[in-house]
């Protein structure tokens, strides 16, 4: 039986573009009302949203606990963050967002923090990521400083760095702690982004000045691309940027704020050896933080000058399933022999795991101090 032909497709018209037109454009009289409308809407809402958060803070029952409250800052910049379609970038958001909070907190009661200065140090920069620039944010010449001013009561937080990743330990933040009874409650992270700022033009730059720890953070960067200038060491970078306004010739390492507050030119930018550069804060007072689930626990501890007492120790970690993420050790004070050890680790110390480790270590130590438990944060650009 012969087969029926198959029948042939066929082939539809292609249909015919469909012409989008073009929205109208607005006249500039037309935008210029738009953006008067939306001001005004703008205004009311931010008033509207900084009201109700004084409201919320002065009806809690711990205003303490309220008025510094860095897990829902996060957990609200996250979501902020979650949100945004743009054109603005997230840090834009965050600054926007973080004013609002700290005028809000402001009509409460002035939040006093000692950072170590002057204005436009990275620690500064800390300092207005965390609180705002409503709190009073005072600058204070060394790290002992900071902490006296909290112990005193004179401040109601001190912010200190406590590490870098490159550099590691800061000394004088860790030799604080042994002295005073203060406690770690929050941690601030920066990324930290050096960069060469002058009024001369680079071929013209003869001194580079800036702390040592920016100068060593950079070492590599400063010895390929201005071998002719020589490397001087300041106080800090805000300091730097100083002498590089008013000295002709002088060059510093330092951040964009301070080339923008300066008035100095970006020579060059991201200068710094290690491109994932991170500093750690810590933020210090008298509170004692909540557990969160995301938290970190600081300790500082003196163990018998003796063979295997350090492991004997460190034994409790790895028994309970505790991620220890950072030791520093430095040898005791005077005559006696043996070493001061400060440890950081993941967990709580009321989380039950935190608490057996705790006293497993504390029957082995001459001297045994939690500095604090605290929310982990993410670094910030």
């Amino acid at each position: 039986m012969a087969k029926k032909p198959l029948p042939k497709k066929v082939r539809k018209p292609a249909a015919a573009p469909v012409k989008l037109s073009k929205p109208a454009r607005k006249s500039p009289a037309a935008l210029e009302g738009e953006l008067k409308r939306l001001d005004r809407e703008i205004l009311t809402l931010v008033n509207k949203r900084a009201g109700t958060t004084t409201a919320w803070i002065q009806g809690q029952p711990d205003l303490k606990r309220a008025m510094f409250a860095p897990l829902a800052d996060d957990a609200l910049f996250a979501t902020l963050q979650a949100s945004n379609r743009g054109p603005l970038p997230a840090s834009a958001i965050r600054g926007i967002f973080r004013q609002i909070l700290s005028a809000a907190r402001l009509q409460v009661k002035t939040v006093r923090v000692a950072y170590l200065g002057p204005a436009y140090s990275y620690t500064h920069i800390a300092a207005i990521e965390r609180f705002g620039e409503s709190a009073d944010l005072v600058p204070v010449t060394t790290i002992a400083a900071v902490f006296e001013e909290v112990n005193r009561g004179q401040a109601d937080y001190g912010i200190v760095p406590i590490e870098n990743s490159t550099d590691g330990r800061i000394v004088d933040t860790l030799d604080m702690f042994t002295r005073l009874p203060l406690r770690i409650c929050g941690e601030v992270q920066i990324a930290i982004h050096h960069n060469l700022l002058a009024r001369s033009p680079r071929s013209e730059v003869t001194e580079i000045y800036s702390k040592p720890q920016a100068l060593s953070q950079c070492r590599e960067w400063l010895s390929k691309n201005m071998p002719q200038a020589r490397l001087l060491e300041v106080t800090s970078t805000s300091t730097a940027a100083q002498l590089a306004r008013d000295k002709p010739g002088a060059a510093a390492v330092a951040s964009m704020r301070a080339a923008v507050e300066y008035d100095l030119n970006v020579v060059a930018e991201s200068i710094q050896d290690n491109k994932n550069n991170v500093t750690r804060f810590a933020i210090i007072g008298d509170d004692e933080t909540k557990p969160t689930g995301k938290d970190r626990t600081a300790l500082l501890l003196q163990i018998p000058h003796k063979p295997g007492a350090l492991a004997d120790a460190l034994s409790s970690f790895k028994r309970n399933k505790i991620n220890l993420t950072w030791i520093e050790s430095f040898p005791l004070r005077g005559p006696e022999s043996g070493y001061l050890f400060f440890l950081d680790f993941e967990g709580h110390s009321h989380d039950p795991r935190i608490k057996r480790t705790l006293s497993d270590i504390e029957r082995l130590a001459v001297r045994m101090e939690v500095l604090g438990s605290y929310p982990r944060s993410e670094p910030l650009s």
